[in-house]
């Protein structure tokens, strides 16, 4: 009876450590979303299961979009000519097109930067294969292509004047990781401009999770270090234009 006592007290001890130990991994791991935002959450239709401060990743969007991109009605609908227009552009800048794409905006941007350079990156090759496929006719001597990764866009620190988002960032898998890097190869004073469907505006034609509202924004940039310059929500018939700064002195 004796031998029996102790064995049940060992078993219960033996329980009661299962369980601390199995608390104190909950709790590291909670700390461990708690400190770099993310949170795996029930996949909606069009997310990843996935959540980066508070709001649901959206899938991205595959190569087989792309002529969705270059759709004809597109600069009328979205009036992508007024956005390149209100970019602060200078003919020597570097600018880099984040989530380029098929490269429209890339191509329209490299006549802004005669003297300049616009670094077209994206993840997926088969992107990267229609802008080179524009170059090789002739078009943007100035694009070049990069292919980047989904932790960051592959391109050297301190070296980019503007970074342009189009309806990208809301699908980077890695939003904390990406803005880091890109905080990085953003020149001192450098600046990324923000554009994404509001999410305020319900009667703007696209899909929730493909909609950023403007606070959401600023606390995404916020969170690596970049300061909100100004917002434009009227200019464009659908998104935010939403301009971040690099400091100037770190």
């Amino acid at each position: 009876m004796l031998m029996v006592g102790w064995f049940r007290k060992g078993v219960l001890m033996h329980l009661m450590l299962r369980s601390i130990v199995a608390a104190v991994v909950l709790v590291s791991a909670g700390a461990a979303a708690a400190q770099d935002g993310y949170t795996n959450i029930a996949q909606s239709f069009d997310g990843i299961g996935k959540a980066y401060m508070g709001r649901e990743i959206a899938s991205f969007m595959s190569h087989e979009g792309a002529p969705w991109l270059e759709r004809p009605g597109r600069e009328q609908q979205e009036r992508t000519d007024k956005l390149v227009e209100l970019l602060d552009i200078k003919p020597t800048d570097y600018v880099a097109d984040i989530g380029a794409g098929s490269g429209y905006f890339s191509f329209r941007l490299s006549k802004r930067v005669p003297k300049g350079y616009v670094f077209a990156v994206d993840i997926q090759e088969e992107m990267l294969a229609l802008i080179k496929d524009k170059i090789a006719t002739g078009e943007g001597d100035n694009v070049i292509p990069v292919h980047g990764s989904t932790a960051g866009p592959k391109l050297k620190e301190n070296t980019i004047d503007l970074m342009l988002l189009v309806d990208a960032y809301h699908e980077f898998s890695l939003p904390r990781e990406m803005g880091q890097a890109m905080y990085k190869s953003l020149k001192p004073g450098g600046h990324l401009a923000l554009v994404e469907y509001r999410a305020e505006d319900a009667s703007v034609p696209i899909k929730e999770l493909h909609k950023m509202t403007e606070a959401q924004a600023k606390l995404e940039m916020a969170a690596v270090g970049l300061e909100w310059v100004s917002t434009d929500s009227t200019s464009l018939p659908w998104q935010h234009l939403i301009i971040f700064r690099k400091p100037s002195a770190e």
